[in-house]
């Protein structure tokens, strides 16, 4: 492949997007506990379905769920593949359900991303499968447009089998290599950047333990007696008690 691709400024790209990501990340911890009577009820119902867990393991096993919920990196991943195939003209589809579409070497690609090859169930994978010969059939119409593959490019994992019949599963190394041309992208830039999303920077995890210990005062406050205790009979009339009018 004839690229003009720059190490460094994917490199800047993908830190860019990094510090972005954590940025919504903080952002997203804030509004959790904006929302903290949902969370209060969920954590009551923690503690009602398994009974042997303390308070605080009740508190932390919800919010780990919120922190959990805010940690996808796919999005930013996309963004990052675009970024790179702009080097070659790539560009981001219009079709739907297709993230990509380039051209290289005569053959015309139309690639969907996703996180991982276990991403979807039979339904979701049927869906790509239309999308992408609907997309196919579209493209055909232009008669410089004769061979077209699809691509089902996952940012992480890898398969023993790639080629799926009427798409290729690429995943890990093998995606980011074949979206830039260069072997050694993914253990130089793309893994990294994603074990350090994975990993919640100093302002999340102190936003985190804040979180941790407000709710923790809050339940404390709610479903515990005089003694530390929690309050069973409270506890139970808050999340299964009849509704009071308003």
């Amino acid at each position: 492949m004839n690229t003009m691709i720059d190490i460094a400024d994917i490199r800047d790209y993908a830190s860019g997007s990094l510090d972005q990501f954590h940025k919504r990340q903080a952002e997203s911890l804030e509004k959790v506990f904006a929302s903290r009577d949902v969370l209060l009820r969920r954590i009551a119902r923690n503690l009602e379905d398994l009974p042997t867990l303390t308070l605080s393991e009740a508190v932390r096993l919800e919010t780990a769920r919120c922190l959990q919920k805010s940690a996808d990196f796919t999005e930013d991943l996309k963004g990052l593949a675009l970024h790179i195939c702009k080097s070659f003209a790539g560009r981001k589809s219009s079709a739907d359900g297709i993230d990509l579409e380039f051209e290289r070497d005569g053959t015309y690609y139309i690639v969907a991303i996703k996180s991982g090859p276990n991403w979807g169930n039979s339904r979701q994978i049927s869906k790509m499968r239309d999308d992408f010969n609907k997309a196919k059939r579209i493209l055909r119409t232009n008669a410089a447009r004769r061979n077209i593959e699809a691509i089902n490019g996952c940012c992480y994992g890898k398969v023993a089998r790639e080629d799926k019949g009427d798409y290729l599963l690429l995943c890990g190394q093998s995606f980011w290599s074949f979206i830039s041309g260069i072997e050694s992208l993914y253990l130089d830039i793309i893994e990294p950047i994603g074990r350090e999303a994975r990993a919640p920077n100093e302002e999340v995890e102190l936003l985190y333990a804040g979180l941790v210990n407000k709710l923790t005062g809050e339940v404390v406050s709610q479903f515990c007696d005089a003694n530390g205790l929690i309050d069973w009979p409270a506890l139970v009339r808050f999340n299964s008690g009849r509704a009071v009018p308003r």
